[in-house]
């Protein structure tokens, strides 16, 4: 942006510096030092650019803060055009934004998120950079710096672990899968936009061709046995919400994230189908209602059913999978997953309880979904009672297919609890 159609900003001084050179100065009102403001007088540079962009990025919005008593925290800022955080926007106000799924949604969300908010070592949030100043080499040294992520270790009651000295310990993991999303919420973001507004939008997209390094692995399978020492550690850690999760997904094969966002109270056992569960697929857009009884009224999960009942009788609606515990600001327990649908400090947990449970550390709450999958095979179900439990459509099905389906699902269900050792109950 030209000098002469942007404002300088408050506070900041030029003076004639020894060299000839025009050197920039914050420098705090009489008034504000006088009332004790923390800020300090401080050279910015002699590059005006990155002089005024200091000031008003991040002098200026803690002074800001200061001075309202952080009223001023409250009001967004309105995206400079042409910089990250102002085509975020644009691709957010797009119809090519509203056609994403919600799921879809909360993943770019987290990935602009951890971008945007970027510090950068003169502590500047990236977000706020023009994207002029996004090259290829900047974008690479991003990637790296946000593939990995420090975190508190924490004890048995999810409290931070302390040292000698009373200092949080701390450990460093790697989130590759997740920066990789973001950097492809990035690459999509800046091709939208680039599109919309071709005259602020550079044309060669630096989160492009990448090279990503994928270091997903396949995801192991849990066995029946491990499934019950699990639920068995939950139950007795104040997790048993976790042990219910794995056995949804061992019995319902309904994916993870679904479990934990999509599964209500109000989809077991309604009023109109009292003998059924209502099992959506998001992602697909599928759903299936399951029996829960066969023609002779012998319960077909005993173990899952005992503990849905349950949390039945304690509420009649929202999401199944709560926290096990009250929340102390909310007065409630809040669900597992975050508004934005984050679910890290689920997996966390469920880690803990794999730990607990002595299991394979390389298992996770998805390995006991693949165990389902794999028993299902074990059990020599056919094909059509594999479609009926994953991939039947209830909104658009006859009323005699509805029954031949249910059929096959007591039977499917028969098979995968004859190939289980006798003895066994996930109580």
């Amino acid at each position: 942006m030209a000098k002469s159609l942007r404002r300088k900003p408050r506070y900041v001084v030029r003076i004639r510096l020894a060299s000839g050179e025009n050197g920039w100065y914050f420098q705090l009102p009489s008034w504000a030092k006088k009332a004790g403001c923390p800020l300090k007088n401080q050279p910015l540079g002699t590059d005006v650019d990155a002089a005024w962009d200091h000031a008003e990025h991040v002098l200026l919005p803690q002074f800001d803060s200061w001075r309202t008593g952080g009223l001023s925290d409250l009001v967004p800022r309105r995206a400079a055009p042409g910089t990250f955080d102002w085509m975020v926007t644009v691709f957010k106000t797009g119809h090519q934004w509203t056609k994403l799924s919600r799921k879809m949604q909360g993943t770019h969300e987290l990935g602009f998120d951890m971008v945007g908010n970027y510090i950068l070592k003169d502590g500047r949030r990236l977000g706020a950079l023009p994207l002029e100043a996004l090259t290829t080499k900047v974008v690479d040294k991003l990637y790296e710096a946000i593939a990995f992520v420090e975190e508190p270790l924490l004890d048995e009651d999810g409290k931070p672990k302390l040292d000698a000295r009373g200092v949080p310990l701390i450990e460093k993991r790697e989130r590759r899968t997740t920066a990789n999303h973001a950097m492809k919420s990035c690459r999509r973001a800046w091709n939208v936009a680039q599109r919309a507004e071709p005259e602020l939008v550079p044309h060669r997209n630096p989160f492009s061709k990448m090279g990503l390094v994928n270091k997903s692995k396949p995801t192991p399978t849990a066995t029946y046995e491990e499934l019950l020492a699990f639920v068995k550690t939950c139950d007795e850690n104040g997790r048993a919400s976790l042990g219910t999760a794995a056995l949804v997904l061992w019995e319902w094969l309904q994916r993870v994230e679904h479990v934990f966002t999509a599964l209500e109270v109000a989809h077991y056992r309604p009023k109109d189908r009292p003998d059924n569960v209502l099992v959506v697929h998001p992602k697909t857009g599928e759903e299936v209602w399951l029996p829960l009884f066969d023609e002779t009224g012998v319960a077909l999960y005993p173990e899952l059913m005992g503990r849905l009942d349950e949390v039945r009788r304690n509420r009649i609606s929202g999401l199944v999978m709560m926290r096990d515990w009250i929340d102390e600001s909310e007065g409630i327990p809040l669900p597992w997953a975050t508004r934005k649908g984050d679910l890290s400090y689920m997996t966390h947990e469920a880690k803990r309880m794999i730990r607990l449970a002595g299991l394979r550390d390389e298992l996770s709450l998805t390995s006991f979904r693949h165990g389902g999958l794999t028993e299902m095979g074990d059990a020599d179900l056919t094909d059509s009672q594999m479609r009926a439990i994953s991939r039947h459509k209830s909104a658009k099905i006859l009323p005699t297919y509805v029954k031949r389906t249910q059929k096959q699902i007591m039977e499917a269900q028969k098979k995968r609890r004859a190939v289980r050792s006798g003895g066994n109950d996930a109580n």
